[in-house]
């Protein structure tokens, strides 16, 4: 007998009724200012992941031994930014209703918006966790108040001040940093000070969104607005691991491969690894 070909993120096959952690692709890039493609980065990470091992040597721990589903690409009206962002919202909305983790494939990282818009409504006292190249704190970019240069801007006035913890940060206009002084935590160029930030959120809900833009494009250049002088992919693992693993994550995201920028695939596969050590640090 043949079967139909399901395509999913590496062993993430489980039944919805049974899977504790939902991932889901959000392939937009509507408002990206510099290289367009990261809408395709949710089915490269799942394409590719078939190449990669399950088990994790840095946990011990394999993905064969959780319960995760894949559901898939929501699709999107890409020529629609509100319309796009209230589709990831109402898939968010559903998965947080039925109790389980929603876990966001990207897409440019405006998608994080939307699952965030759900993840605020479910839990009012959210606090996020931001690694990226880039603040993401401006008011509007070109007059545009929608846009990935200005997510965690949009996101900060769902929840106030004090609530954004940023690291890796290395890149944003002047205005971004001297608004954000007063507004969020921000840590420049890695992740010192990560392990206080936990402690202090310890037990209260976090949203950790990751933009992989914060590694160093030596190690990962398959992405729209590549900065020079990021971090490496172990300082990255290790960041992800502590996050998933010591606070009470309710939703997170990993966004902002453009895998066409990265013919020789080193990008996407760094993309499927750090997905994966996050989903086996996960504690649910």
């Amino acid at each position: 007998m043949l079967n139909k070909n399901i395509e999913t993120f590496m062993m993430c096959d489980a039944e919805y009724s049974e899977a504790e952690v939902i991932l889901f692709g959000a392939p937009f890039d509507s408002t990206t200012s510099y290289r367009p493609g990261a809408r395709f980065g949710s089915g490269t990470i799942r394409r590719e992941s078939y190449g990669i091992e399950s088990y994790s040597p840095y946990q011990d721990r394999d993905l064969a031994d959780i319960a995760v589903m894949d559901s898939g690409d929501i699709e999107l009206c890409i020529g629609n930014t509100n319309k796009a962002l209230e589709q990831i919202e109402e898939r968010t909305s559903r998965i947080l209703e039925d109790k389980k983790l929603p876990f966001m494939l990207g897409g440019e990282h405006l998608v994080t918006l939307g699952a965030f818009r759900a993840v605020q409504k479910q839990f009012p006292e959210v606090f996020v966790i931001h690694f990226d190249a880039h603040a993401d704190l401006r008011e509007d970019y070109l007059g545009v108040k929608l846009s990935h240069a200005c997510v965690l801007r949009r996101c900060w006035e769902l929840i106030g001040d004090g609530r954004i913890h940023q690291f890796g940060i290395r890149s944003g206009d002047r205005e971004e940093f001297l608004w954000g002084k007063d507004h969020v935590e921000t840590r420049k160029f890695d992740f010192q000070g990560l392990d206080q930030t936990l402690e202090k959120l310890a037990g209260k809900p976090v949203y950790l969104t990751v933009d992989l833009d914060v590694l160093d494009p030596g190690v990962f250049p398959g992405t729209g607005t590549p900065e020079p002088g990021g971090v490496s992919f172990l300082e990255l693992q290790r960041a992800v691991t502590a996050v998933c693993r010591e606070a009470a994550v309710v939703g997170c995201d990993v966004n902002e491969l453009s895998p066409h920028y990265d013919p020789s695939g080193i990008s996407a596969a760094a993309a499927c690894k750090i997905v994966r050590e996050m989903l086996l640090a996960l504690q649910l």
